[in-house]
């Protein structure tokens, strides 16, 4: 338990991405096996239930501290997590635990046959095992609000280091609905598995962002364009008679969109396809918060499926006949995939990204205007004689998005970062003005300096009129740009609209509070730039 207590201070103390993929390495290639299944399985979002009340814990801790409740009250609203209140208010005690991850899990899901006495009991006594920074986690892990900065891309990058097996293998391998309870660490991971193989996909390539003007990529003829989709790039891989889709995070994805399977009947064996998920409806794309309901859910419902249909952009085709094409010139790969295409063109649910026709770079910068009405975020320019490249590469492929929208915001809402920053008031809310009132619209965190930080954080403390837990209500003065990708109608927003990709552009310390923005503002945004689609 220290071990891994350590493992999630070091890693929410960096925000740096080699450091905490190091960390995580170091850890998975130390531990005892029965923890590794139960950290992967935490890092991977498998938790079981708590058996704890919240209250409970409450109660027990305002017991075991002797400190009255409002003093209580006053600490959690200036920290702002339960978890981390109570690991700074319970005394510290001289005697140290030596179980490990594994036991205490084994013992708080054992709670469920205990008495309310017995619980209590239990958990006092496991506070006076702990330091404070290890009570933090533990109440974290008892209370079912694990929550670190890692993604299951950094995890398994760590894994692989430490293992020295491919990501792309273990990636496949700690999918699925595997039970940390049941399953053991070498079971999971160094058991060989047929489908490895079959399943891999290909590293994907990155395309760099335009730089300078589109003139110096050379001549217009040279080059292929399409538009930029913005939904989930993913690969379709049709091997040995089986489909699976990854996304480009190195997730599997195939039980996600059921609507797929039917590729595995209508695409010949030994074919990966790279392209774009996106929800479609009347032939045309639909925003991508209604992808977003697809995501993330473990059921996906008939409802759900009539709501966001979602289709598969095919854009590239990298294997053939079971064979590796991506040295074959881009041109060339286009053309296997029309010819591909024109087999299964009559499934809704495979499209075929779209070639534009242009002669000049002139015509092409007056479509690239048309990008938001296309419900796209631009171009992807790709050189013709160019090859399928592996991760980020210069000069075969570009993405040119159009620039971000923007609408100036006024500061009402602000609570701590995390990491490095959870010292300062870093995690905003803005809003626009709807008459006379200021309706929230945005949340950002994103684009000020480390000074600016500070400032801000300053005025925060200095002008706070109300505290809700960890949030505080802050007098409506400052007043920042707000860039963001897209926007649509929403039901579940207070303004309306939602907004993609919300960031801070600058602070506009030359504009009043009553210059900021309105709501009509926003509506006049979505109606030029978005089909304006509600979904809820």
């Amino acid at each position: 338990m220290k071990n891994f207590a350590n493992l999630f201070l070091q890693l929410d103390r960096t925000n740096k991405t080699n450091e905490k993929v190091q960390l995580l390495s170091s850890y998975f290639a130390t531990a005892p096996d029965a923890d590794k299944i139960w950290a992967l399985a935490l890092f991977t979002g498998r938790r079981p239930p708590s058996n704890i009340k919240t209250a409970d814990l409450h109660n027990w801790a305002l017991e075991a501290t002797g400190i009255p409740e409002w003093l209580y009250r006053e600490c959690y609203n200036n920290v702002g997590d339960m978890a981390e209140t109570l690991s700074l208010l319970l005394p510290d005690h001289p005697s140290s635990s030596s179980k490990t991850l594994s036991e205490w899990f084994h013992e708080l899901v054992d709670l469920k046959k205990l008495s309310d006495e017995e619980k209590k009991k239990f958990i006092l006594n496991a506070w006076t095992q702990f330091s404070p920074q290890e009570i933090f986690v533990f109440n974290k892990l008892m209370m079912g609000s694990f929550r670190i900065g890692v993604s299951q891309t950094l995890v398994i990058r760590a894994l692989s280091e430490a293992t020295h097996m491919e990501a792309t293998v273990l990636t496949h391998r700690v999918m699925g609905n595997w039970d940390p309870f049941k399953t053991t660490f070498n079971d999971l991971i160094h058991a060989e598995n047929t489908g490895d193989k079959n399943s891999r996909p290909y590293p994907f390539y990155l395309a760099y962002a335009m730089e300078g003007k589109v003139e110096d990529l050379g001549t217009a003829e040279d080059w292929m364009v399409e538009w930029k989709w913005d939904g989930i790039r993913a690969q379709i891989i049709c091997r040995n008679h089986e489909l699976y889709i990854w996304s480009r995070g190195e997730e599997l994805i195939s039980d996600k969109f059921p609507e797929f399977k039917i590729f595995q009947d209508l695409l010949p064996d030994g074919v990966v396809l790279d392209g774009e998920i996106l929800c479609f409806a009347n032939n045309r794309p639909l925003p991508f918060n209604i992808l977003q309901t697809r995501i993330g859910r473990k059921n996906v419902t008939k409802k759900i499926l009539q709501e966001a249909p979602a289709v598969f952009i095919a854009y590239d085709i990298i294997e053939v006949n079971s064979n590796d094409i991506r040295s074959f010139a881009q041109i060339k790969r286009r053309e296997i995939l029309e010819q591909l295409y024109q087999n299964i063109k009559t499934n809704p649910a495979f499209r075929i990204s779209p070639l534009l026709q242009f002669t000049t770079w002139a015509e092409l910068k007056d479509l690239h205007m048309l990008s938001r009405e296309n419900v796209a975020e631009g171009f992807m320019l790709k050189r013709k004689n160019g090859y399928y490249q592996t991760g980020r590469r210069k000069g075969d492929w570009w993405k040119w998005k159009l620039d971000p929208l923007s609408i100036d915001g006024v500061l009402i809402y602000a609570q701590k970062g995390h990491g490095r920053r959870a010292e300062y008031y870093t995690d905003y809310t803005f809003a626009v003005w709807d008459n006379e009132n200021l309706v929230p619209f945005a949340k950002a965190y994103s684009g000020l300096t480390k000074d600016e930080i500070k400032e801000v954080d300053k005025f925060i403390r200095s002008n706070t009129t109300q505290k809700f837990g960890g949030v505080r209500n802050v007098k409506p003065y400052l007043v920042f740009e707000i860039g963001f990708e897209g926007i649509n109608k929403s039901s579940r927003h207070k303004s309306g609209i939602a907004v993609r990709f919300p960031r801070i552009l600058r602070w506009r310390k030359d504009k009043s509070v009553q210059e900021a923005d309105t709501i009509e503002n926003l509506q006049k945004l979505l109606h030029h730039t978005t089909t304006g689609i509600e979904f809820s």
